[in-house]
C-alpha cells in the first residue's frame, strides 16, 4: 500500500456522498497540491468520523493532548 503525506484537506458532500480531498500545502505556495480524493457514502463517512475520534482520544490518553490548529500555528 502506498502512503501519502497530507497536511491539508477539504471535505465536501452532496445528498449521496462525502468527498475527502487530501494534499500538501507549503507556506511559499499560493495553493495546496491535492493528490488524493476519497469518495464514500454518508454511513461510512460517519463511521470514519467516529473511528478517528476514538483513535484521537486513545492517542491523547497515551501521549499528549493535541493542540487545536490555531494553537499549533501560534495563533
Amino acid at each position: 500500500m502506498e502512503g501519502r503525506y497530507a497536511n491539508y484537506f477539504k471535505v465536501g458532500h452532496n445528498a449521496f456522498e462525502f468527498l475527502l480531498d487530501f494534499g500538501q500545502f507549503y507556506a511559499d505556495s499560493q495553493r495546496a497540491q491535492l493528490h488524493t480524493r476519497i469518495v464514500t457514502n454518508p454511513v461510512y463517512a460517519k463511521a470514519l468520523f467516529e473511528t478517528l475520534g476514538a483513535s484521537i482520544k486513545r492517542y491523547e490518553e497515551t501521549f499528549w493532548t493535541i493542540p487545536a490548529e490555531d494553537q499549533a500555528q501560534g495563533g
